[in-house]
């Protein structure tokens, strides 16, 4: 039995951790699309029976309805593929959610609260939908297969092996998922992808279809799946059309920030990645990073953290005659007594420096 198994595309997520330029939160939301779009047509070139959406397929709260329909249009693509959706914390199962007023084509089948049987001729798919936006777990050891003759799935939302009493979304023991006996169990709600082709390993996170923010590195897509009762065949295959990925600069030995500018223009930047550029060392210049943004900066570059302290001259500092210099004093002072952590000191030292000058 083939199929694909997908996660978490989070449709019209408001992308703000990647707002920080124009309208790239738009673009992503375009790619989120496109990304679906390629799920669907792999499906169709490769004649693929079953898709099993492990929960997080929207968010509730930004959703529209006209991305509802382009969803549905997709499915109606494929016909003759069953579609399997456990709604989980982002889209629940909710009295006036899509999920329950909208007219979805009829080889689609969500799940709804409590736990739930589709039996096939080949394969039985079980599955449980979030009512709220969390849900404290099910009860994993009552879940019983009723025909161990054909192949069961288990498509479920949720986390395995967190702290059981402080998560709140669906919290599972892999080990009692192991012990429940299915061939395959689809899970979603981490966004990392988590799979071993070589392991023959049944329990698969297939991470977010495309990355939703630079705590997402790395390639995003889906997983393809070939089950038997005694062999599962897993492969990933890469959807996102931008790979997100962070680099760190020294700018230590620049002096304004057209030359910073200059420096970030000529990183050897991948055309398909978008970049998360984190600042460090000693800053010899003011930065503000929404000034640098509207410089002609590289449009690869989406995002920019200061981690830079400031290029303090302690001992020129500490020979002033004014606050400025009575306060430098006092802290080489208590450095030197050494009673107090020399980090922290510093720490208080560049604080303090940076509210004298304002």
């Amino acid at each position: 039995m083939r199929f694909v198994h997908i996660a978490d595309m989070h449709f019209d997520a408001p992308f703000v951790v990647l707002n920080s330029r124009t309208n790239l939160g738009e673009i992503r939301r375009m790619e989120q699309r496109k990304a679906l779009k390629k799920v669907i047509n792999y499906i169709k070139e490769n004649n693929i029976k079953y898709l099993f959406i492990a929960g997080d397929l929207y968010e509730n709260e930004h959703i529209r309805k006209t991305t509802i329909e382009y969803i549905n249009n997709l499915f109606k693509e494929i016909p003759n593929t069953k579609i399997f959706i456990s709604p989980g914390n982002h889209d629940p199962y909710l009295n006036n959610s899509f999920y329950n007023t909208f007219a979805w084509t009829k080889n689609v089948i969500i799940f709804s609260p409590n736990m739930q049987i589709y039996e096939g001729e080949e394969v039985d798919v079980y599955g449980f939908a979030f009512t709220d936006f969390y849900c404290k777990g099910m009860k994993i050891s009552e879940i019983k297969i009723k025909n161990k003759n054909k192949l069961n799935i288990l498509l479920l939302h949720g986390t395995i092996d967190g702290s059981i009493e402080n998560v709140q979304y669906n919290p599972m023991k892999k080990s009692e998922l192991k012990q429940l006996g299915f061939d395959y169990i689809a899970l979603g709600h981490i966004h990392k992808l988590d799979y071993n082709s070589e392991e023959n390993q049944r329990i698969v996170y297939p991470g977010s279809t495309i990355s939703l923010g630079f705590d997402e590195l790395g390639q995003h897509g889906m997983i393809v799946g070939n089950i038997e009762k005694e062999k599962v065949e897993l492969e990933f295959i890469p959807i996102d059309n931008k790979e997100l990925k962070e680099i760190s600069v020294d700018i230590t030995e620049i002096s304004d920030k057209e030359a910073l500018i200059e420096q970030l223009n000529n990183l050897q930047l991948e055309e398909n990645c978008l970049y998360k550029i984190i600042l460090i060392g000693k800053r010899k210049f003011e930065i503000n990073i929404y000034d640098l943004y509207k410089m002609n900066l590289n449009t690869n570059i989406v995002k920019i953290k200061d981690n830079t302290k400031p290029d303090i001259n302690v001992e020129a500092l500490s020979k002033e005659n004014n606050l400025k210099g009575l306060f430098v004093k006092e802290i080489l002072q208590e450095i030197e007594k050494g009673e107090i952590d020399k980090s922290t000191l510093e720490n208080v030292l560049e604080i303090g420096l940076d509210i004298l000058e304002k």
